[in-house]
């Protein structure tokens, strides 16, 4: 079984938004510390995959209708 890549764009940008909630949440102790770093540069990877994944779907739609 194939996912969509609208699907997988849903799935990336769920998940971008769940590591950048917790990056919020962890910077208690600071802005700048190893954990909440981390979590921000997850959450930058999955908004950009996600990104990519919605151009990728916007295009094979456009090559199917073609």
């Amino acid at each position: 079984m194939k996912a969509r890549p609208g699907t997988l764009a849903v799935f990336y940008l769920a998940m971008g938004a769940l590591f950048t909630s917790l990056a919020i949440n962890s910077s208690s102790d600071g802005m700048w510390n190893f954990l909440t770093v981390v979590m921000m540069v997850i959450a930058t990877f999955d908004f950009a995959v996600a990104i990519r994944m919605f151009r990728f779907s916007l295009k094979q739609r456009s090559a199917q209708k073609k």
